[in-house]
């Protein structure tokens, strides 16, 4: 099969200007203005220790805006690969098509029913316990919310510059506010303070396998809760509950794949690093873990942590099943919203 590489990663990526057309301009300011200068420095191809231009960036988000707005209502277009014309959103037809050319493409709907694309450079490809993970490099086309890893149908997605440029962002961020906590010891594991491209490096090529691991979890999750639970997600219209489920299966999945591995491991680095990224309705929920985080932090004794983890994968599954025998009722997504409030699902 021939591959009109150039046709496909236009297509691609004016699909990602029709998504974000529809989408981007949801997200809180300050969000959206950050997410808007990474997105010009990885199209502007700039080196991730080049600071974008500010007013640059103003002038590009001010024709991007004006862009978006003639391709509102637009629909995705079909993918030309080889001789055919996929839909966007068949990822297995398009990527037994394209791995071969060292291609790999991704396709879905995100959260708050949001779709996203990307084409990258495949680095790598191997099965983990009957789950195909697919590990990109470069990428040549993308939407402006890239997220490191996902899964999909079976299939477990790395997108190592995506992880790269996110965990570049986390340090500069922490650069303003030198903060102590989990990240502030995870970057001293890779060395930041002394060499703070070579530690992102380091940290992109090892904390590569904490997302894999959260991923199989949520590949396991999603097996313990069965496929009602897309189609609880798929119904909900409004943010709150869709968070407080999104958390729930976060949870579960990293108690019963993430956490347990690294612990078992004693990987250290990583694990610092994954409670960095432990927040929001995550972390509200499991208080439990917090402290015992705090505990392996303080006496370097791991029975607390190991304990929180292990009562986190019944607990969370408990809690998925709850939610699932809403689905049906009247008001479900009401009720499912309300016990984001207080502690009831807490552990």
């Amino acid at each position: 099969m021939s591959l009109a590489r150039d046709q496909l990663v236009a297509v691609v990526q004016q699909n990602c200007h029709i998504a974000d057309a529809a989408h981007a301009r949801n997200m809180g300011l300050c969000s959206y203005l950050l997410e808007m200068r990474e997105y010009y420095r990885w199209e502007a191809g700039l080196p991730l220790s080049s600071p974008p231009p500010r007013a640059e960036v103003g002038r590009w988000i001010a024709a991007r805006e004006r862009y978006w707005n003639e391709l509102e209502d637009r629909e995705f277009s079909q993918l030309p690969v080889g001789d055919e014309n996929l839909d966007p959103f068949a990822v297995d037809a398009v990527n037994r098509a394209l791995l071969p050319h060292g291609l790999v493409y991704g396709a879905g709907i995100g959260r708050f029913h949001q779709p996203h694309f990307f084409l990258a450079e495949l680095e790598q490809r191997e099965l983990r316990d009957g789950v195909v993970i697919l590990v990109s490099g470069r990428e040549v086309a993308r939407d402006l919310s890239a997220a490191p890893a996902a899964t999909r149908a079976g299939t477990v997605y790395l997108r190592r510059e995506a992880l790269t440029r996110w965990l570049w962002e986390k340090a500069e961020a922490w650069d303003g506010q030198q903060r102590d906590g989990a990240l502030k010891r995870a970057l001293a594991h890779y060395g930041y303070d002394n060499d703070r491209q070579g530690a992102i490096a380091r940290m992109s090529a090892a904390e590569g396998e904490t997302l894999i691991l959260h991923e199989l979890g949520e590949h396991a999750a999603g097996r313990l809760l069965g496929p009602g639970w897309e189609e609880m997600l798929a119904g909900f219209s409004g943010k709150r509950a869709e968070i407080l489920a999104r958390a729930v299966r976060d949870n579960l999945a990293d108690c019963l794949a993430t956490l347990p591995s690294l612990l078992e491991r004693q990987a250290a680095a990583s694990l610092h690093f994954w409670f960095a990224n432990f927040d929001g309705m995550r972390r509200a929920l499991f208080p439990r873990l917090v402290l015992a985080y705090r505990d392996w932090c303080e006496r370097g004794q791991d029975a607390a942590l190991a304990a929180a983890i292990a009562a986190g994968a019944g607990h969370w599954q408990d809690v998925g099943r709850r939610l699932l025998a809403l689905q049906h009722r009247d008001g479900a997504e009401a009720q499912v919203a309300a016990l984001a409030e207080g502690d009831t699902l807490a552990l």
